[in-house]
């Protein structure tokens, strides 16, 4: 006999309307979301998140990091948790989907809970983690770091942005700086809905991607140190410009990475020259580089890449390269049986599904060192996303949602 668990559905309609109502706040006049981490509009967006979670009787804390809890009881509060969530906090040119779709699929699946009088044997947590994007203050997934204990609460809390502004600070004026640890309590499982951020699915008209691990990241400052000069009287053979060894290392690593592995990722996503004078040759100009691969051995052997084509560009150039380590994040296998559970639930609905290595990091990362983990993908307009035109359809979103509320169920069990 089916399970009647197995016939409840989400409210489609109704996660759109939260969806687009979260949209609102630090709307962009393209149509996208600036929403960063910290900021009044990120206070904005938690407080509706609170409200709607209180709506429902969920109970509501509040860790040293700012990261939030909505906890629905189970029959027995003394078994972990099965926890779903993602972030609220977006990139400055964001759209409406990364991350604030994985908190909302999770609203949505309390929602339903709630209204058709279902129960569960385990309490349910849905989480909003603090600093995920790593846009205003580095490293990427500040607070699911510390909560997980990859970082000290001290390191979390000293992060600056570039007006020198630190993650407690901004936690304090927010009203956002609980008093709870910021370290886990027993989670029997977790899972994190999210666009995919990539063009797969919709190449392969898939509706779900069952996530099975991340691929690994590295961050990396690159500084390149000249000498400056004026731009006029000084001939080029002359010069010891930053900007020249920083053109040199950005063709050859292109160059290699491509050639290496087409599983291989770069990027290099902020330029600051100093001292920024048009007709001045820079001092100092500093390179924020993204490397990934979803082997260790891929991400080992770019890494030394990155080494060896900046000490040849030194000795070519006679420009200073100092290259200094920001985060590292190795690739990550997710739970086999939350894994399964994925899978089985897409299997049942009668969902298209793959199986697949997300190219993005997210929170679920360092869930899943303390923690069972896997993740729910489902696709994105052209793969399109850190950017304002970031579209998703209201029915993979509601299908995504009925992943995870089957997924969530099948964990923490009826009562």
């Amino acid at each position: 006999m089916e399970n009647p668990a197995q016939q409840l559905r989400v409210d489609g309609a109704r996660l759109w309307r939260s969806l687009m109502a979260m949209a609102e706040i630090g709307a962009t006049p393209a149509g996208g979301c600036n929403r960063q981490a910290l900021t009044d509009e990120d206070r904005e967006g938690r407080d509706l998140f609170v409200r709607w979670c209180r709506e429902i009787g969920c109970e509501i804390r509040v860790d040293r990091m700012g990261n939030l809890f909505a906890r629905r009881p189970g029959i027995d509060n003394s078994l972990p948790a099965v926890m779903t969530g993602s972030h609220l906090d977006t990139q400055p040119t964001g759209g409406k989907f990364d991350g604030v779709y994985g908190v909302l699929a999770g609203l949505e699946v309390l929602r339903t809970l709630e209204g058709k009088g279902v129960r569960t044997r385990a309490p349910l947590e849905l989480v909003v983690w603090t600093n995920e994007e790593g846009a205003r203050f580095s490293p990427a997934m500040v607070g699911s770091g510390v909560w997980a204990g990859e970082f000290s609460l001290e390191y979390g809390h000293s992060r600056r942005d570039k007006a020198g502004k630190s993650i407690g600070e901004e936690l304090a004026r927010i009203g956002y700086l609980g008093s709870e640890p910021a370290q886990p309590t027993q989670i029997k499982a977790a899972f994190e809905a999210h666009i995919e951020q990539g063009p797969v699915l919709e190449k392969q008209n898939q509706v779900i991607g069952v996530v099975t691990g991340v691929q690994g990241i590295r961050w990396y400052d690159v500084t390149f140190s000249g000498t400056p000069c004026h731009a006029g009287p000084t001939p080029m053979e002359d010069r010891r410009d930053p900007v020249q060894a920083l053109s040199g290392l950005c063709e050859r690593l292109y160059a290699e990475v491509k050639a290496y592995s087409g599983d291989a990722r770069i990027t290099c996503g902020d330029l600051r020259a100093e001292p920024g004078s048009r007709n001045t040759v820079p001092e100092k100009v500093v390179l924020a580089l993204d490397l990934r691969h979803p082997a260790p051995e891929g991400l080992a052997h770019l890494h030394r890449t990155l080494y060896r084509l900046a000490a040849q560009v030194q000795e070519a150039t006679g420009v200073a390269i100092t290259v200094r380590e920001e985060w590292h994040s190795p690739p990550v296998a997710f739970d086999k049986d939350c894994i399964e559970a994925v899978h089985s639930a897409a299997q049942r609905l009668g969902y298209s599904h793959r199986r697949m290595v997300s190219g993005a990091g997210h929170d679920a990362v360092y869930v899943s060192r303390v923690a069972p983990v896997s993740m729910i993908f489902v696709p994105c307009a052209g793969g399109l996303s850190h950017n304002e035109a970031e579209s998703a359809e209201p029915a993979h979103l509601e299908a995504g949602c009925n992943v995870l509320l089957q997924a969530m169920l099948a964990s923490a069990e009826l009562a």
